[in-house]
């Protein structure tokens, strides 16, 4: 039986690249794309103009498939939906937001629509929506996160039960062993973020990838819950966090701390003091800076190889 996330995509590995803000820019895309996933480009942190620029040079870097990543809930969604039908891309990735809402416009124009989600209710309303497929994502994963806080262990299997979609598991998954796992428990693919965040060609500062190949377990939490939930890496700016929702502060005290640019300043600008540093859990295995490809191929041999141990396995 054929994969349908490789299908979908066209791609020889079903392994997606998460389209991360201030990291996933064209390098990193066109990158993951030509050593066989599906880069993404992750518009959450551009603006028209540099997003229709990264597109343009990405198709210049690869002839494979690559897509984009789009927040519906950003204000430039609109402009960002028109970008992608005018520069011909065929995949987009949308997230926090309401399928319904951009998904027929996509389709219209023959453009491949995958939706992110965190618990069955969205599950199923993408699916309603007509979407191609979906990405499950567990607590475990960075950055913006579901309110439920349901692990991907058990988010996975939930899914897998709820609906029929093409289904790609995300959160805590950074090697092939991993990948191995999400697969048995039904997923067909994975979207992988925190280890492509420390790629040689991902557009993150080299102090944030240093901080997360430092990383232990336990040293990323997820945070700013009357916001929205982010998990970040323990710094000066989460301790202030913790701080003043240990004082009981309400929503738009924390905004005001939030203030414009944090996630800028800690993973673009490198101010791992101040700034927002939003990585996953799996920081904690991930070990060294490498190429894109090198990582794809790890991830692929390390896959096959726990197939082949659990073979001789039996219980």
């Amino acid at each position: 039986m054929g994969n349908r996330v490789k299908q979908l995509f066209d791609i020889d590995y079903p392994i997606v690249q998460a389209g991360m803000i201030w990291c996933s820019g064209w390098r990193l895309a066109s990158a993951v794309s030509n050593a066989g996933g599906l880069g993404l480009i992750g518009s959450g942190s551009m603006t028209p103009e540099i997003l229709r620029e990264h597109i343009g040079k990405c198709k210049q870097a690869t002839g494979k498939p690559f897509g984009v990543n789009v927040p519906l809930l950003f204000p430039a969604a609109a402009e960002f939906m028109n970008i992608i039908v005018e520069e011909g891309v065929k995949i987009v990735f949308t997230s926090a937001g309401n399928p319904m809402k951009w998904t027929p416009f996509l389709k219209e124009h023959g453009i491949t629509v995958v939706h992110v989600i965190a618990n069955v209710k969205s599950a199923k309303k993408s699916e309603e929506a007509g979407v191609d497929a979906i990405v499950a994502e567990g607590f475990e994963a960075g950055g913006h996160n579901g309110k439920e806080e349901t692990t991907t262990m058990v988010l996975i299997p939930l899914i897998r039960e709820a609906v029929s979609l093409p289904l790609i598991a995300a959160g805590g998954i950074a090697t092939g062993r991993a990948m191995l796992a999400a697969m048995a428990l039904g997923a067909e693919g994975v979207q992988i973020g925190s280890r492509f965040a420390v790629a040689e060609e991902s557009s993150a500062h080299p102090a944030f990838k240093q901080k997360i190949v430092e990383a232990k377990d336990g040293d990323t939490f997820l945070t700013l819950k009357k916001l929205v939930p982010v998990r970040l890496i323990r710094n000066k700016f989460f301790s202030e966090v913790e701080a003043l929702q240990d004082r009981g502060a309400a929503a738009d005290e924390l905004s005001q701390l939030l203030g414009h640019g944090r996630s800028r300043k800690g993973m673009f600008e490198g101010d791992t003091e101040e700034g927002e540093l939003e990585i996953g859990q799996v920081a904690g295995l991930i070990r060294s800076v490498k190429p894109a490809s090198q990582i794809v191929d790890e991830i692929v041999r390390e896959y096959n190889a726990a197939i082949n141990q659990l073979s001789g396995i039996s219980i």
